[in-house]
């Protein structure tokens, strides 16, 4: 295996499955009470452990496809 092959996996397993709404509001670029918006409207999914709430880091790249298909949609309009 390439050493590049090696580094990408190693980052790979490296990356939280989960995220506090503070860390998906810096990767969508938002601010954390539009990320509660998303959440409250059910367009982005989230686990509850405890007291804390996380989001899905593949809950994520689905709201970004959703986004994408809703505006193919309103551009095809």
């Amino acid at each position: 295996m390439a050493v590049q092959e090696e580094l990408e996996l190693w980052e790979a397993e490296l990356r939280p499955a989960l995220l506090t709404v503070k860390q998906a509001a810096q990767v969508l670029n938002l601010g954390r009470s539009t990320v509660y918006e998303l959440i409250a409207d059910g367009r982005l999914e989230v686990v509850h452990i405890g007291r804390s709430t996380r989001v899905p880091t593949d809950a994520i790249a689905r709201l970004i496809a959703n986004l994408r298909a809703d505006e193919s949609v309103a551009a095809g309009s």
